[in-house]
């Protein structure tokens, strides 16, 4: 089962925050929602699989 690495979570937020600086709230917006969802995915207990949810912009 995925765990929540805070550092990981802390820099995820901060990009979120890099881009609400820059203006694009719709983008901030939609990082927000996969984030969420990823966060939702790991509360369950889910295994996240390939396709389930959109790839985050901050995993290559």
């Amino acid at each position: 089962m995925p765990t929540v690495d805070p550092q990981q979570l802390a820099r995820r937020i901060d990009t979120v925050l890099d881009i609400l600086v820059g203006g694009d709230h719709a983008s901030a917006i939609n990082n927000l929602e996969i984030l969420k969802a990823e966060l939702m995915s790991i509360a369950r207990g889910e295994e996240q699989q390939d396709g389930d949810l959109k790839k985050s912009p901050w995993e290559i």
